[in-house]
């Protein structure tokens, strides 16, 4: 089975950052997001991946390439002109092939188990099977509206007045057969392939209990850099296993001052902190420098910018 990675996005949500970096590449506890997914599908034995890109695409091209991605085979599928999720796959379909294959978005965190997934799907006897999480922001986020064990409706758009505690969450199991009802240009696979499967053969659903994060905002990502309770840390074995890597709060290859003060903070590779230099609650990316006496407080840090974050309200008596 072949996977197909989302990576394509403009990432808007979380600019500044991705005025200099690709989202699949911004570091989530000193990996790259991106990374995650990998090692996610690698676990579930599937080494074959294609990976759409445009925002930045050859950073994202070079850094792969210089990684050592063990047993992993890339292909990429470049779009001078960004098609969106929909048109996008369907720009792949030739690549695919006629097998099932799974979808996955590049900005989520998670411990789904793409084999259980997959045995899920292949029993229902379904054309697709979306993975759902249960949250109670599912009214804010766009809930799912399911109906007799099947997907009727994404955010009431098809006016079903079907509703939930349940989102999509960017991952999923595919037939073929989607591609029935999708086109080359830009468009939303929600719009055009789920859709499509809804009124033909049905689309069904396969529920996460574990963990899930959506990084698409400069809010939920830094909350998951700094969130004690995130169990991001709890990825580090499988993926050690996987690609030799392993989610970590302050890189070996960052340079500290002695004196410094840093607490639930993350430090990326090749940072300069000065001395005397207060960090907290503060995620730096790569190669930033921090001058001497410099203090930082909720803050996400670039070599080119500093965003100030609004503490969330149940931690503020925490900090």
């Amino acid at each position: 089975m072949k996977a197909f990675v989302l990576a394509a996005g403009l990432g808007t949500r979380l600019r500044p950052l991705t005025e200099h970096l690709p989202k699949p590449l911004i570091p989530v506890l000193n990996i790259p997001s991106l990374f995650y997914t990998i090692s996610l599908l690698k676990q579930a034995g599937i080494s074959e991946i294609i990976c759409n890109i445009h925002h930045h695409a050859e950073v994202i091209q070079q850094v792969i390439e210089a990684s050592t991605l063990p047993d992993v085979h890339i292909t990429f599928s470049e779009e001078p002109v960004i098609l969106g999720t929909g048109g996008g796959l369907k720009k792949c379909e030739a690549l695919l092939g006629d097998d099932d294959f799974i979808l996955v978005n590049s900005d989520i965190i998670t411990n789904i188990d793409f084999r259980a997934l997959v045995r899920h799907h292949q029993a229902s006897g379904l054309p697709g099977t979306l993975t759902l999480y249960a949250t109670p922001d599912a009214a804010s986020i766009g809930s799912v509206g399911v109906d007799g064990g099947l997907i009727k409706d994404f955010a009431n758009r098809r006016h079903t007045g079907l509703l939930s505690s349940f989102i999509y969450t960017g991952t999923a199991v595919l037939s073929p057969e989607i591609f029935r009802f999708m086109t080359a240009e830009y468009s939303s696979i929600v719009d055009t392939g789920f859709t499509g499967l809804i009124d033909n053969g049905g689309l069904g659903c396969y529920e996460h209990k574990g963990l899930w994060m959506d990084i698409g905002t400069m809010q939920s990502y830094w909350q998951a850099n700094l969130d004690a309770t995130s169990n991001i840390h709890s990825l580090a074995l499988p993926m050690m296993q996987t690609l030799g890597l392993a989610p970590h709060n302050i890189s070996s290859e960052a340079s500290i001052s002695a004196d410094a003060e840093i607490s639930n903070s993350v430090i990326g590779k090749g940072c300069r902190i000065g001395a005397h230099c207060i960090i907290k609650n503060s995620v730096l990316l790569p190669n930033v420098a921090v001058p001497s006496r410099s203090v930082l407080c909720n803050a996400i840090v670039d070599p080119y910018s500093i965003t100030i974050m609004e503490e969330p309200t149940q931690n503020r008596n925490n900090v």
